[in-house]
């Protein structure tokens, strides 16, 4: 069935009657051509795209829980291009120009919001590392726009621009920038990949892998074994787990991230807001809720849960951006568990292992990284070669020392 207008009235006229699930709840198959492990975005996205664009139909999502049940949905829904370093910004461009066809793609509405997203100046340091930014976004073919006070005082007059320690003195604007709906974007991709025959199997755990000599040729899962030709994994912050159960040891870490939501507003923010002071970033929900999160948890772990100092330094930081917001009452957080690897910037690559490749260390940039993410692991699967905007992303720069260090904090995962 594909969704429109008219299939809204008729199903209307008829009381709901005639819609189908979604995606079907596939059983798993003796075999695949491919197998990716990880039902999120990611994964999703990849099976989309080698079926879509490279013609593949044999292909299997293994998720250990339902559709979306890991960081899909543990995020706080921001897409954006701004990034500075050319191993990065073509690749998140292309992703944004991706978001914005996503919709008509899918035949599925995943609230694509382009509302703009500021990045907040407050020193003349910061601002000259902005207009450097700003630019490399424009040879890359974003847009971007250098803003000073007044000009952001025009967009978001109830800031505390006056702050005795964080006076704000402009800003850096992408207005192609904004949100998207998390779990819309993950049920796009799974109804869109299903109807174009990738098994979605659900409640399938990896357990090991099957091997022939040093090559991987399939998975042993809680649901049997599944051979294959080629395995995926887009894991996020499970990454490292599931690669050891393939003898291989990542460059990277697992730590927490929280977010928050607070109860309803009438509208307030209309785009999306940073703070230049601190990590801190703030939109609002289609339902009045401002969301907003910050740093992540400075040690490791694999729990889906933050802690207080960390919901203290968010809130600090909020205060010192927007006063108003003290008043406020939260209702409810929650953490997801990002693989931060030790340059900040993601793998997209094959591994030592034959049959095996890599889709990980996303840090932050998970989510907004989603179409094109699944766009260049598809084209790695499918040719064995990189895509043009991913060939930055190999596994082994952290030995040959071409690192994609955006942040400039060298190789100390928790500082990305």
């Amino acid at each position: 069935m594909r969704y429109s207008f008219l299939s809204v009235l008729k199903n209307g006229l008829t009381g709901q009657s005639g819609w189908k699930p979604a995606w079907r709840d596939a059983a798993p198959r003796p075999a695949y051509d491919v197998i990716i492990v990880g039902g999120g975005g990611h994964g999703l996205a990849t099976a989309f795209y080698l079926a879509s664009e490279h013609g593949l139909r044999n292909i299997a999502v293994l998720e250990k829980g339902h559709i979306g049940s890991g960081n899909a949905g543990r995020n706080t829904t921001i897409i954006r291009s701004n990034y500075l370093l050319p191993g990065n910004e073509p690749f998140y461009e292309w992703s944004m120009k991706l978001w914005e066809g996503l919709e008509q793609a899918l035949n599925y509405n995943a609230m694509v919001s382009q509302r703009g997203i500021l990045n907040l100046y407050h020193s003349d340091a910061q601002r000259d590392a902005y207009a450097r930014r700003g630019n490399a976004m424009r040879l890359a073919g974003a847009d971007s726009e250098l803003l000073d006070r007044e000009g952001v005082r025009a967009m978001y007059p109830f800031l505390d621009f006056d702050n005795a320690r964080f006076p704000i003195q402009g800003g850096l604007a992408q207005r192609r920038g904004g949100t998207a709906r998390h779990d819309a974007v993950v049920w796009g991709y799974a109804r869109a990949a299903d109807q174009l025959g990738v098994d979605i199997v659900q409640n399938c755990e990896v357990t090991g892998f099957l091997t022939e000599g040093d090559a991987i040729v399939g998975v042993e899962t809680s649901r049997g074994a599944i051979r294959a030709k080629k395995v995926g994994l887009a894991v996020a912050g499970s990454s490292s787990r599931v690669a050891k159960q393939a003898g291989l040891r990542l460059p990277m870490e697992s730590h927490v991230l929280q977010a928050f939501v607070s109860e309803g507003l009438k509208p307030l923010v209309d785009g999306v807001i940073t703070f230049g002071a601190g990590h801190f970033y703030i939109s609002q929900s289609d339902k009045g809720g401002l969301v907003f999160g910050g740093d992540i948890d400075g040690y490791n772990s694999y729990a889906q849960r933050g802690n207080l100092p960390v919901v203290e330094d968010v809130a600090e930081s909020g205060m010192a951006l927007m006063p108003r917001i003290g008043r406020l009452r939260l209702l409810r957080m929650w953490g997801g568990i990002m693989d931060m690897s030790m340059d900040g910037s993601p793998i997209i690559d094959r591994t030592p292992r034959a049959g095996l490749y890599l889709n990980s260390g996303w840090c932050y940039g998970g989510f907004k990284a989603t179409p094109a993410s699944g766009w260049c692991f598809a084209h790695l699967l499918a040719t064995d070669t990189p895509h043009a905007t991913g060939t930055a992303f190999r596994l082994d720069r952290f030995r040959t020392g071409h690192l994609i260090d955006e942040k400039g904090v060298g190789a100390q995962p928790n500082l990305h």
